[in-house]
């Protein structure tokens, strides 16, 4: 593969840092540019036929990485003599390519296993990948829509009005491009990237998100900027690569996470209990992920459609991104082992591998995740929850926050609520 690393912007807001005497890129993070940070993770990952699209004081740039020989990768520069946006220097790419290649930004710290993307890309036989996850503030972000295929529907911009649930699920400016999408380019211009050449092709149902945990954020501001160095010099950068078994505290949803109203079939009904997010952002800045595993046999039951139910995650996902938390997986069973329900389901009326205290959802989070079991938690306000980490040999945490039913099993752990929870996870008994 090749790829083409964005570096020609000013990078207004990090005046702080170039003092207008160096470009973005080239400001340094504990010790070496930016720029350097994303040759080293592309090189890593395969990659050493590199373009880079310059613009802003290019000359510092080229004489610090010159070809790139020194640096392990062979680099060609893309001069913009005028700002041509996000997007414009892929105009240059046409007939440089035959395969399909890497879009970066050089003002992202990112740390990804490019291979895990790349075969996502190919199943989906995708024309454009996105590298989406769930950030601290979807509020103001790029939201991205997608199907039950990972295809996207809507690239819904951040200055639109919201007045529905959504999942949190933002671009993060990494993607995977097949060069036929460059047919795009009939000229040299100015092109936004993801709102002007992205957004094209979304109609045709050939974008894709790649949904994944790994580390990827924007330095673009000081605030950023720092927070970013912390993580590289805390090597949470690092361990947070798929190529490394992953950390999970698993949560229950209802009597959990929302209160607790016996089967939720509204979304109106769903109400975040206290210090639900407190707990959560408590798990987001750990080296943990925030998986959602939970039984929902209203949906089997005919009480609820699918719709309903994706509904109330949406409202959850909502709920928390307001505050600056969010969840990185979410996965519940619709199935229900019993008939005679007014309006059931039939098809769903099955003895699944899926529901609680089964551990199919468990071993799919295991999957998409590469998680490692015995390092993970699940917390929960029943014996069902309790009983499910046992199958599946992983910590288990009782909340009181829920049903209150007799405890018929013991788990490892009874907290007050989540946020107790957490604290003993994190080591944290204060």
């Amino acid at each position: 593969m090749q790829a083409l690393i964005l570096a020609g912007g000013k990078g207004t807001r990090l005046c702080e840092l170039t003092k207008n005497e160096i470009p973005k890129p080239m400001v340094k993070m504990l010790g070496k540019p930016l720029l350097e940070y994303a040759i080293d993770r592309l090189k890593e990952n395969g990659i050493t036929d590199i373009f880079i699209s310059i613009g802003h004081l290019h000359e510092k740039i080229e004489d610090y990485f010159g070809d790139g020989k020194k640096f392990g990768v062979n680099i060609t520069y893309l001069c913009e003599n005028e700002p041509l946006g996000s997007g414009g220097a892929l105009y240059y790419l046409k007939g440089k390519v035959e395969s399909d290649f890497v879009i970066c930004s050089a003002d992202a710290i990112f740390d990804i296993n490019i291979k895990r993307m790349y075969d996502f890309h190919k199943s989906k036989h995708s024309l454009i990948t996105l590298f989406a996850h769930p950030n601290l503030h979807p509020y103001d972000s790029d939201l991205i829509i997608t199907d039950e295929n990972d295809c996207v529907k809507e690239i819904n911009l951040k200055n639109s009005k919201r007045d529905f649930y959504y999942n949190n699920l933002v671009n993060a400016g990494f993607f995977i491009v097949n060069p036929k999408a460059l047919e795009y380019f009939t000229e040299l211009k100015k092109v936004n990237l993801e709102h002007d050449f992205v957004n094209y092709f979304v109609p045709q149902k050939c974008v894709f998100a790649y949904k994944s945990s790994e580390y990827i954020k924007d330095v673009g501001t000081v605030e950023r900027f720092n927070l970013a160095s912390k993580d590289l010099q805390n090597n949470i950068v690092l361990h947070k690569n798929l190529k490394y078994k992953q950390k999970a505290i698993f949560l229950d949803r209802d009597g959990t996470i929302n209160v607790y109203k016996g089967f939720i079939t509204n979304s109106k009904d769903i109400e975040l209990l206290p210090t639900v997010t407190d707990a959560i952002k408590k798990i987001n800045e750990s080296e943990y992920l925030a998986i959602i595993v939970s039984n929902q046999p209203v949906i089997a039951r005919g009480e609820a459609s699918k719709d309903d139910v994706d509904e109330c995650f949406k409202k959850i996902e909502t709920l928390l991104g307001e505050k600056g938390a969010y969840i990185d997986g979410i996965y519940y069973c619709p199935h229900h082992p019993h008939s005679g329900f007014l309006g059931e389901v039939k098809e769903l009326k099955i003895n699944c591998e899926c529901r609680k205290p089964k551990i199919g959802l468990i071993k799919k989070a295991q999957k998409d995740f590469n998680l490692g079991l015995d390092m993970c938690y699940i917390i929960g306000d029943t014996s069902v929850d309790i009983e499910t980490g046992e199958n599946a040999n992983i910590k288990t945490i009782l909340v009181k926050t829920g049903k209150n039913e007799e405890k018929t099993v013991e788990s490892n752990y009874v907290a007050s609520n989540l946020l107790d929870a957490v604290n003993f996870v994190l080591g944290d008994k204060k």
